[in-house]
């Protein structure tokens, strides 16, 4: 029993430690930390796209029953001509790198397939409508938020924590509250002649859509929003004038023009051209799956606005579904997040920095540092005073030796001299 208890022991300690630490940050979580001046311009800013959106729908709509005018990619043109003749224009007067030309010479047939993307996106979810119900494009067109954090993950590195997923689940729990409102109200509306056609239309538009959004967030983030709009916008109009001289040739020739379908036009064309105008700011404030999610209440502004332009029923799921949707993005922006490379780069530096601090607060090191360094200049003069030492002394046995053979030489001599003396004498 005592050795299992001695297993035992850690993992209570380990379960104590980490609730002693989720205590901890209960006690010193602050409102101020999370409700923060960018979260409420953030927030505020994504309402206002799904304002937008909401003026675009309702345009469409009074467009469709009250004149059937159904041209999607006459009206999408509109906003195209509307980004090239501005933003087009903006960097057709920059110098430098930043002039078109140096611009498409670089980077030409990316913005081609990058507007490609956007003019097939717009075009697919309208077209989705023929084939399938309202209630099928409102919970597919959800599909976007799955496949942008993983292009975020993939693309921009982008690293999401629990709590996003979390945020992101209570978000389509409030699409799922509207759908089911949708249903009780009894706003199933739309075609279904081919629903698996229809279905598979919104699929492929929210992953073109998604696809679009973080080129945009990368173009944003690292270059400039007035290229990105000024390409988008070129090759936009291009792109979506071919396809409806191709597609909906017979629909624009056969348009009652008047004041009223010019102005539906006009409120369309402004809608969708402030909306593009807009989301790169929003995404450069936080990012692309962020706007995304805040644009979810773009469908409940319609319902609400719907109930007093064309008497639709109001349930209070709508109310709960709004509640649920900003709930959850509040809860996503409420903690930052940041990329791998990011990451690396304050890891690197915390390191650095205790690694310095170390150093500093260990004055021992220092000191010995310097003590050995006193060690060895002590011991290399020692040395070389040996070395000096060495040489005057052999120097000193040198001259001693020179000078005692001279001695004895002269000695010799002087006896030599003596003898030679005696010789001649005898």
């Amino acid at each position: 029993m005592a050795p299992k208890q001695a297993e035992d022991a850690p993992g209570d300690t380990g379960c104590e430690n980490r609730h002693t630490g989720l205590m901890m940050r209960i006690r010193k979580f602050n409102p101020k930390d999370v409700f923060t001046w960018q979260l409420a311009k953030t927030m505020a800013m994504g309402q206002g796209l799904a304002v937008l959106i909401c003026g675009t729908a309702i345009t469409s709509q009074y467009l469709a029953t009250n004149f059937q005018v159904d041209t999607p990619m006459l009206q999408s043109f509109l906003n195209y001509a509307l980004l090239c003749a501005t933003y087009t224009t903006v960097l057709l007067c920059r110098t430098g790198d930043q002039n078109i030309l140096q611009i498409l010479k670089r980077r030409w047939w990316k913005y081609l397939l990058l507007g490609l993307v956007d003019v097939e996106a717009n075009y697919t979810v309208v077209k989705a409508y023929q084939y399938t119900t309202l209630t099928s494009v409102q919970l597919l067109d959800c599909f976007v938020i799955p496949v942008l954090i993983l292009l975020s993950w993939w693309i921009l590195k982008t690293r999401y924590r629990p709590v996003h997923y979390v945020a992101v689940c209570i978000c389509l729990l409030g699409v799922g509250a509207m759908v089911g409102a949708d249903l009780l109200a009894g706003r199933d509306q739309g075609s279904t002649s081919n629903i698996l056609l229809g279905d598979g239309l919104v699929l492929l538009s929210a992953a073109l859509y998604a696809v679009s959004n973080v080129c945009q967030e990368y173009t944003v983030k690292n270059l400039s929003r007035e290229e990105f709009l000024g390409m988008v916008g070129l090759f936009g109009t291009v792109i979506s004038s071919v396809q409806m001289v191709i597609l909906e040739r017979n629909e624009v020739a056969s348009i009652h023009w008047n004041w009223q379908v010019g102005l539906l036009f006009s409120g369309f064309a402004l809608c969708m051209y402030a909306l593009y105008s807009f989301i790169p700011i929003v995404i450069k404030l936080s990012s692309a799956t962020s706007v995304n999610l805040s644009m979810l209440t773009a469908d409940l502004f319609s319902l609400f606005c719907g109930i007093f332009l064309f008497q639709y029923n109001f349930s209070g799921l709508y109310l709960v579904s709004l509640v649920a949707i900003l709930i959850g993005f509040i809860t996503f922006n409420a903690v930052p997040t940041p990329t791998r490379q990011t990451d690396q780069v304050a890891s690197s530096s915390s390191s650095s920095s205790s690694s310095g601090e170390e150093g500093y607060d260990n004055p021992g090191v220092i000191h010995n540092d310097s003590t050995n360094q006193d060690v060895v200049v002590c011991i290399t003069t020692e040395n070389e005073e040996e070395q000096e030492g060495g040489e005057t002394e052999e120097e000193e046995r040198r001259k001693r030796t020179t000078t005692s053979g001279l001695s004895q030489s002269l000695r010799g001599g002087n006896k030599d001299e003596d003898a030679v003396g005696r010789s001649t004498k005898m």
